[in-house]
């Protein structure tokens, strides 16, 4: 794990802000390179899966011309939901660094069963709450800024 990566993330995650989306975002690293990153565009795009983690998933497999995304690690802003953290699995991606977890205790053990081996996929490395005060803050002013509109 690289610290430095959640800089990046964070600036991802500002620009959602600006955008009016929930500030989440990640990147996918390879080999110590940035192979791709995106933010959320669920309001932009209208479309309930443009996570941040789906649309980083894309970019690299497109990129790569694979699906499989071995060898490789993404950064996220704040814990995977399901749906997210089934794609990161299906990817293959070796491990996950978050920064902020997820405050749904329900979402946790979800997240966690998901990322177990199984008869198909091998585990994904899942480490988080590792850069907790910024993505709060920033988590917080967003939807604090929400019900104020």
């Amino acid at each position: 794990m690289d610290n430095h990566y959640f800089d990046h993330v964070y600036e991802l995650a500002l620009k959602a802000y600006d955008e009016n989306e929930v500030p989440i975002a990640a990147v996918i690293v390879k080999d110590g390179k940035i192979l791709a990153s995106a933010y959320n565009h669920k309001e932009k795009d209208q479309c309930c899966t443009s996570h941040a983690e789906i649309l980083a998933i894309e970019k690299a497999s497109h990129l790569l011309h694979n699906w499989r995304l071995e060898d490789c690690d993404i950064y996220i802003s704040l814990d995977p939901c399901p749906m997210c953290a089934s794609a990161i699995k299906q990817a293959r991606i070796q491990h996950v660094y978050s920064a902020l977890n997820n405050s749904d205790s329900s979402n946790i053990e979800l997240v966690e069963k998901i990322f177990e081996t199984d008869h198909t996929n091998p585990s994904v490395s899942f480490q988080s709450n590792l850069d907790s005060e910024r993505f709060k803050q920033l988590l917080n002013s967003f939807f604090e800024k929400q019900r104020n509109s």
